[in-house]
């Protein structure tokens, strides 16, 4: 059980349900009417970084206790002097002076306005939904958004001849619906599982889009151990995908099924992916399949190839960072048990894997060794757990100079949700066409106005890019998004510049310390009262 407090009187937020470390609730709901961090940050963007009720309050931090070993445990440090990755030293900078871009690519350079992108976004039914808002709201960021596994095999329009996607309308929408926004920053990519490269995906996407889209190979993620999963509800459907190649749970096509289904003992089915890899056994054969994948996939005229895995053991992430780097992939994206998702186990996702903190810690320590021997290293992306400004720089820092982005789930499609939901409020004539859950604003959502341009404090910085005409277009999930994104941004900015660092190439590992002993060990980042010790004593016996 975790300790974490529901609710925070400085900035105003409370949790629904069982806080975490990142601030979200253990069970994220897209009909939720608040109003934890990140809801609320979706609304009124960098206004939630401050203490409530200025002019009437003081605030003071209680966070003095570092106990276990998380991302919680590690602190920032802040310097007094320098201006280190500066454009201009010549005047006072302001934390607005940091630059966040960031970019990462091995044959070809990938560009980001903002170091964030969603987790995979694949055929879990909510995904499809908030989909517009989710793919609209990152490109106008310049953010990476990620199409995840299953996306063609769930959809009953695609369809398959010989063996192969002849057609894929859900896919296309998700491409098309992000490369609308586009502007040279950010990515879209898509996953591919087992059943996706069997029914041919990444040939699909190759004819269609050629080299626009990152084409993304699937080890796993940090919510469970196996593959992806979904439920339905429809006995039509449960059989559709039966006969599409999936396992479905209870058989859908037996007898005794159908009947209790028709007397409604049967209420849902659950789809389930294969594992990978099963017909293997040894270091040698998966490195050699996996190089043989690669090599097919440039073959196809993919130039920017990139990999997801979970949070395995430590050979596995060893062979992720040692193939990944040889293969001249694009990205890695490593996440870490805590990660969220639609559907996983629940007792699995409570108590499998390599929590994010070791996880990435890790994953430095191979990448430098792997760096000491001159080889090069894939850039990488942390994923598992992150929504808040502070612990995106302190895993930014814990894996640099390899960590380009942190990848961000349930966090990214929040805002996604909570737009909706007002949208379909505020335009009664949209509410099902945007999946709103709201019959009316809640108190939490009205306080701050009942137009869109009252609500969300992004509102105008949207309509100043996109021009007041297209503003029509855009989704208030996508104004959700900018508007969470200015939060985070400039939280980062804060810290960063607080640390004299004002590019990202500047963040290292000297810019955090551990709070206790226990995470010096873990994460080889110093205890925070010895880093600099030495020269603070030069300095004293000068």
């Amino acid at each position: 059980m975790n300790n974490y407090p529901k609710s925070n009187d400085v900035i105003g937020s409370v949790n629904r349900g069982n806080a975490i470390e990142s601030g979200l609730c253990t069970l994220c709901r897209a009909d939720c009417q608040g109003k934890c961090e990140t809801w609320l940050a979706s609304m009124r963007g960098r206004e939630i970084l401050y203490p409530r009720d200025f002019g009437l309050v003081t605030a003071g931090s209680g966070n003095t206790t570092h106990v276990g070993v998380s991302y919680n445990s590690l602190r920032i440090q802040g310097l007094n002097y320098g201006a280190m990755g500066a454009a201009d030293t010549d005047g006072d900078l302001l934390f607005t002076d940091v630059s966040l871009e960031t970019s990462f690519g091995a044959r070809e350079i990938t560009k980001c306005k903002v170091p964030f992108m969603t987790g995979a976004l694949g055929s879990t039914f909510i995904a499809a939904k908030y989909w517009d808002a989710f793919a609209v709201g990152c490109a106008l960021v310049g953010a990476p958004i990620v199409v995840g596994e299953n996306v063609v095999g769930v959809d009953r329009q695609s369809e398959i001849k010989n063996g192969r996607i002849a057609k894929a309308p859900e896919l296309e929408r998700r491409i098309d619906t992000y490369m609308r926004y586009y502007d040279g920053y950010g990515a879209i990519i898509v996953q591919l599982n087992v059943e996706d490269t069997r029914n041919g995906v990444a040939e699909y996407v190759a004819e269609k889009y050629g080299d626009k889209v990152i084409i993304e190979l699937k080890w796993g993620q940090g919510a469970k151990n196996i593959g992806g999963e979904i439920e339905v509800t429809s006995l039509e459907y449960a059989q559709f995908l039966k006969k599409r190649g999936y396992l479905v749970d209870p058989d859908p096509e037996k007898p005794e099924v159908q009947e209790g289904y028709a007397r409604g003992s049967i209420k849902h089915f659950a789809r389930h992916s294969r594992l990978g890899y099963t017909n293997l056994s040894t270091y040698e054969q998966v490195r050699d399949e996996f190089m043989t994948s690669v090599k097919y996939l440039r073959e196809l005229g993919f130039k920017r190839i990139s990999l997801k895995t979970g949070s395995y053991g430590m050979e596995a992430l060893a062979m992720a960072i040692k193939f990944a780097s040889e293969a001249e992939l694009d990205l890695l994206t490593m996440d870490g048990s805590g990660g969220g998702t639609g559907m996983s186990p629940w007792n699995m996702m409570e108590s499998w894997g390599v929590p994010s903190i070791l996880l990435h810690a890790k994953a430095h320590e191979y990448a430098s060794r792997l760096a000491a021997r001159g080889k090069r290293v894939v850039d990488m992306s942390f994923a598992g757990g992150f929504a808040k400004g502070s612990n995106i720089f302190k895993a930014l820092a814990l894996g640099a100079p390899y960590t380009k982005m942190i990848c961000m789930g349930r966090a990214m499609m929040i805002p996604g949700f909570l737009g909706s939901n007002i949208e379909g409020v505020l335009f009664p004539e949209r509410r099902e066409t945007v999946n709103g859950n709201w019959d009316k604003l809640p108190a939490a959502v009205s306080k701050y106005g009942r137009s869109a341009e009252e609500i969300f404090t992004c509102y105008q910085d949207v309509e100043k890019q996109i021009g007041k005409n297209e503003m029509k277009n855009v989704p208030l999930g996508a104004v959700a998004i900018w508007s969470l994104v200015d939060k985070l941004s400039a939280g980062l900015q804060q810290l960063m510049c607080g640390a004299r660092k004002f590019n990202l190439q500047q963040v290292g590992r000297d810019d955090i310390a551990s709070g206790n002993r226990e995470t010096e060990k873990e994460t080889g980042v110093k205890f925070i009262t010895d880093i600099m010790d030495e020269s603070a004593k030069k300095i004293l016996d000068m």
